[in-house]
């Protein structure tokens, strides 16, 4: 990797003035002021109401037969009387490396320059279901009513747009989901990630999820 002698002092001035911690949040996209919008998913704090589920179908206007966000619910762990659940966000991760993007034939779909959320042109889509059998997540569907691809955008054309949290923020009555910048290390959302121990699912695909997650504390964490 080339690098000039300036450009080496400058970062390495950074690094000392932030202690570390900031560059370490900011060289995901060497984005000094950048804007990269991700979320965390606290299993700890989530319990299964599906209040962020009802939220976003009523915000975002999605027909029923079809969800862009799931609460999946685990299996029993424990022993009666002392039994527990996991939940497990399941909705698009917004990957910085989105396969998706990458095999749609006509520009649909795309990551937004402005905010790093993936999402979905409709009047580029053909329904073609590229996207679909690309995304390692599953959480891609086609719309009953419009016929094309459609997924979770982090309410980016409905309560972003009004400059509020996106619905299922607004909705989880546990304060389990963290939404902000990435790029912003004095961002809610910056700050978490760097008091809590998270992962991201499947990360070994090189996908890099925005969604984070910190992990339920009983049981095991499968990916």
């Amino acid at each position: 990797m080339s690098c000039s002698r300036r450009q080496f002092i400058i970062y390495a001035g950074v690094l000392a003035a932030s202690g570390g911690t900031t560059v370490h949040t900011l060289a995901n996209t060497m984005k000094i002021n950048g804007l990269r919008y991700g979320m965390i998913h606290d299993e700890a704090l989530c319990i299964g109401c599906t209040a962020c589920m009802d939220a976003c179908r009523e915000v975002n206007h999605v027909p029923e037969g079809v969800s862009r966000l799931t609460i999946i619910r685990s299996e029993p762990i424990g022993h009666f009387p002392d039994i527990k659940y996991r939940f497990f966000r399941h909705s698009c991760q917004h990957c910085e490396h989105a396969p998706c993007v990458d095999v749609c034939p006509t520009g649909a779909s795309f990551i937004d320059k402005t905010t790093g959320i993936v999402d979905v042109n409709p009047d580029l889509c053909v329904g073609c279901q590229y996207c679909i059998a690309a995304c390692p997540y599953r959480v891609r569907f086609i719309h009953p009513v419009n016929k094309t691809a459609d997924k979770c955008d982090f309410c980016r054309k409905t309560n972003l747009k009004k400059g509020q949290q996106p619905a299922c923020v607004e909705a989880c009555p546990t304060k389990a989901l963290i939404f902000g910048n990435l790029d912003d290390p004095n961002s809610d959302i910056a700050i978490m990630l760097r008091q809590k121990t998270t992962y991201r699912y499947k990360i070994a695909l090189g996908t890099r999820p925005k969604v984070y997650r910190v992990p339920f504390k009983y049981g095991e964490v499968s990916q």
